[in-house]
């Protein structure tokens, strides 16, 4: 992990994205090494892989503390959006245990980490309606928010930005980011392996 440090508080999610650029570029080739769009029984390898990822970060979503400084932080969370895909392909969900709350900066960091995943859901929805899944039918958890991708994710990070934090906690959310993107690389491994 690079640690980047920035006496510039509102550079926070720029420096969470250098801090973990290499992380999340190594995600992304995982996943789209594991061809979850090459059939209905590839995708349903990962939905339990988005689940699992999901189920675990929720308590964060349904955080009183976070959601004061992230607001409307619990309308973005995609679980009920995946247990509805779930139901929509026929399948049960995984067994996948909450993940702990944890303190306001490890928190920031995985939200970032979660909430970013939403701009690269772009392209996995294309794939999805390749096989037949959309944002009405299986693809739920992949669709757009009503304002946009792009609007969306600059408001969640002018808050994280604006989120008074001292500088150990700005180190906390980064240490978190990586571990996030570590537990993502897993759950990759397990799921879609």
């Amino acid at each position: 992990m690079t640690i980047v440090t920035d006496a510039n508080p509102s550079a926070r999610a720029k420096r969470l994205k250098a801090a973990t650029s290499a992380a999340h570029e190594q995600v992304d080739n995982a996943v789209m090494a594991a061809a979850p769009f090459a059939s209905p029984e590839s995708y349903a390898r990962f939905l339990r892989f988005q689940y699992r990822l999901h189920r675990h970060v929720e308590p964060l979503y349904a955080d009183a503390a976070l959601q004061s400084l992230l607001p409307e932080l619990s309308a973005r969370s995609r679980l009920k959006a995946l247990e509805q895909d779930f139901v929509d392909l026929g399948l049960e969900p995984p067994a996948a245990e909450f993940g702990p709350r944890r303190p306001k900066g490890e928190a920031l960091g995985w939200l970032y980490v979660v909430e970013g995943s939403n701009m690269g859901a772009a392209f996995l929805a294309k794939d999805a309606a390749k096989i037949g899944f959309s944002d009405a039918h299986g693809a739920r958890h992949l669709a757009a928010h009503s304002e946009g991708r792009g609007l969306h994710w600059r408001r969640f990070t002018a808050a994280l930005d604006a989120a008074e934090m001292n500088e150990a906690e700005d180190l906390a959310a980064q240490g978190a980011a990586a571990a996030a993107f570590a537990h993502v690389l897993d759950l990759v491994k397990q799921e879609l392996s």
